[in-house]
């Protein structure tokens, strides 16, 4: 018999091993799952990016003021596929729902109150729209995450995902 067709007891305990393993590392989310804190860059302390500010009386408004820690980003996550939970401040809401967001780390942040520093904030696009009667769920967004300021009709923020997939945050 030929040695190379040769299929030892030895060999099929080890490729029945190795095809046992495979579907559990095809199953390895791509996603990095982050936290708020993550997007602060390394040695740049939290308390050292809020800001104060004052109401905006005419417009409703609260008008924060941050330092130059409030802008900075962590530019190590720059292109990084995430998974990061948060709230939804929509921006744009159609028949079907929500379509682009800001993304913040606590409910209620919005630009009455004192908002989150902009390297606190992601704004978000999805093709796939977010129910409106889930608004006040907490959610996951899967995407790759962008660092860059861009300056949007309710704030400064400091980083974007173009959603693949969002699903409410199981506690």
């Amino acid at each position: 018999m030929n040695t190379a067709l040769r299929f030892t007891r030895r060999r099929f305990v080890l490729s029945a091993g190795a095809s046992a393993l495979m579907p559990l590392k095809a199953m390895a989310s791509p996603f990095r799952e982050i936290t708020w804190d993550d997007l602060i860059p390394p040695g740049v302390p939290y308390a050292e990016i809020i800001g104060e500010g004052e109401i905006d009386e005419l417009n409703d408004t609260w008008a924060p003021i941050f330092d130059e820690n409030a802008t900075k980003l962590n530019t190590a996550l720059d292109g990084v596929s995430v998974k990061l939970p948060g709230f939804i401040i929509p921006l744009d809401t159609g028949a079907k729902g929500v379509t682009r967001f800001v993304l913040v780390p606590y409910v209620g942040a919005c630009i009455h109150v004192p908002p989150p520093p902009p390297n606190q904030l992601v704004f978000v696009t999805t093709e796939t729209p977010w129910p409106s009667d889930k608004l006040w769920d907490a959610i996951w967004v899967y995407g790759r995450l962008s660092a860059s300021l861009q300056s949007t009709e309710i704030a400064e923020i400091g980083y974007q995902i173009a959603a693949k997939r969002i699903e409410v945050y199981e506690w």
